[in-house]
């Protein structure tokens, strides 16, 4: 994990890459989990008989399960010392160009892409990339809004 000294050290980091997360599993329980919780209980996300059938061969995981995660992923990518609040402000832009089967392990990968002083404190631009194992394309790239105070 990378850590920080200070905003201005994260700052500093503008244009780095920070490195990885460790693999978690994305089993079929979570994804019924969150189909309960979010009321999105499609059959690809829920019924492993008619996913079988569908066009991934089985269940996969919601694209909003997908960017749940990040807040996750990103404990083990990096920290700030010396901030009183670092809050989610929201996602700039979101993309899924690949599925997560029920059963599969991801990792998010972070890069900062900018850092900039606003009135409530700095507002840090981190590029997502959630990737899945065995895959070479991603299944989630996000760009990512924290406010840092």
């Amino acid at each position: 994990m990378k850590v920080f000294d200070g905003i201005e050290e994260l700052r500093e980091a503008s244009g780095t890459h920070l490195g990885f997360s460790d693999w978690i599993s994305i089993e079929q329980q979570e994804i019924d989990a969150f189909a309960e919780i979010t009321g999105d209980r499609q059959w690809i996300h829920v019924d492993e008989e008619a996913a079988a059938r569908g066009p991934f061969g089985t269940t996969i995981a919601h694209g909003y399960l997908t960017v749940s995660l990040i807040p996750r992923l990103m404990a083990e990518i990096f920290s700030i010392e010396g901030l009183s609040l670092g809050i989610n402000y929201g996602l700039n832009k979101v993309r899924f160009p690949s599925v997560v089967p029920a059963g599969s392990k991801v990792r998010a990968g972070a890069e900062i892409v900018s850092v900039d002083r606003t009135r409530q404190g700095h507002s840090a631009l981190i590029r997502v990339t959630i990737e899945r194992a065995g895959s070479d394309k991603p299944v989630c790239v996000a760009d990512t809004v924290t406010l840092f105070a």
